[in-house]
């Protein structure tokens, strides 16, 4: 439970940062896939390997996702 208060608190606190406002698509999916990432693999219990690698990943897919939509755009 500490665990997922902690992941709302980090991605509460990403999400309001003004600089934000100012990322392109790209960046801000980057971010949001690294957050979510990190706190999967911390949720699933992983070691700090695992967790770096699972926010690299969530980051990388993050931000070929927002650039593609923002490319829609």
């Amino acid at each position: 439970m500490r665990t997922i208060a902690l992941l709302i608190a980090v991605a509460g606190m990403t999400c309001g940062c003004d600089q934000f406002d100012n990322m392109s698509s790209g960046q801000k999916g980057a971010v949001t896939g690294a957050a979510l990432g990190t706190g999967i693999g911390l949720v699933s219990g992983g070691s700090f390997g695992q967790v770096v690698g699972a926010g690299l990943i969530g980051g990388a897919a993050g931000y070929i996702g927002g650039t593609v939509i923002g490319n829609k755009n």
